[in-house]
């Protein structure tokens, strides 16, 4: 199993940037894939960004797509997404979760993940 905990949510103006990180301890960080997860008022938890276990594959969420991008620093047993062009529709719990290992690509199921975080709130104004 692995902990982890997100950080760097807030509230920012439309256009504006955020940089959410989450740092993880527990089983090996470095071979798992991760990915980012959000869930707006009533509505489903949806994947929005993963990277595999290398971070030689990545997978983004049509309506993120040029506008977010998913990194992971396997030193520091962290990943992370930087927000640009945010819109009010990017508002949402967001939820870094562990999958499985030593994938060549993306899982976008949730049940893949076994392992989240408690959440970061992000807040767009308009």
């Amino acid at each position: 199993q692995v902990q982890l905990v997100e950080s760097g949510g807030g509230l920012v103006q439309a256009g504006g940037s955020l940089r959410l990180s989450c740092a993880a301890s527990g089983r090996t960080f470095s071979s798992i894939t991760m990915g980012w997860f959000r869930q707006g008022p009533g509505k489903e938890r949806e994947l929005v960004a993963g990277i595999n276990w290398s971070g030689g594959i990545t997978s983004y969420s049509d309506s993120v797509k040029g506008r977010f991008t998913i990194s992971r620093d396997n030193a520091k047993n962290t990943v992370y997404l930087q927000m640009n062009s945010l819109k009010p529709e990017d508002t949402a719990v967001y939820y870094c979760a562990g999958g499985p290992q030593y994938t060549s690509a993306v899982p976008r199921t949730k049940s893949l993940y076994r392992d989240w975080g408690q959440g970061t709130q992000v807040t767009v104004s308009s």
